[in-house]
């Protein structure tokens, strides 16, 4: 069974694991969850493995711009403040958490998009721990010390 470091394909060379690399777009929670993909672990990798997502639309700007990429930790610690990645609703969502009152939301960086309140943390799936611009190595951002 492949792992999620095994090389897909053959090569004439031995070398070490290239990584594979998976992008899920994570829509924005007004648009159809036949959009969003099940599962952003795609059934070959652990739900305890970091992955990586592209941030699509401007629900989470200035922070976040659409084609940033962010890292998230599945097995991170969420708290007041945190940027997450949530099951809501049937449908993938990008937020930063925020307490509401006794309770939690969801809420985007950008007033045009509405806070989504919960009742727990148990739709959040991970917590963002880095983000960084596509082609720009130098350009990356941690979250999380």
């Amino acid at each position: 069974m492949a792992g999620c470091n095994d090389p897909s394909g053959g090569g004439a060379r031995a070398s070490a694991p290239v990584p594979r690399r998976r992008v899920i777009a994570i829509v924005p929670a007004s648009a159809s969850a036949a959009a969003a993909d099940d599962s952003p672990f795609g059934g070959e990798c652990t739900a305890a493995e970091p992955f990586a997502l592209q941030v699509l639309g401007d629900a989470m700007s200035p922070e976040f711009e659409h084609g940033d990429v962010i890292v998230v930790e599945p097995e991170g610690l969420a708290h007041d403040g945190s940027f997450v990645v949530a099951r809501w609703q049937g449908e993938w969502t990008f937020r930063q958490l925020v307490r509401d009152g006794e309770g939690w939301a969801l809420a985007a960086l950008n007033p045009a998009y509405p806070r989504q309140p919960i009742g727990d943390l148990a739709p959040v799936r991970g917590i963002v721990i880095q983000k960084s611009k596509p082609g720009r190595r130098r350009s990356v951002k941690r979250y999380v010390e």
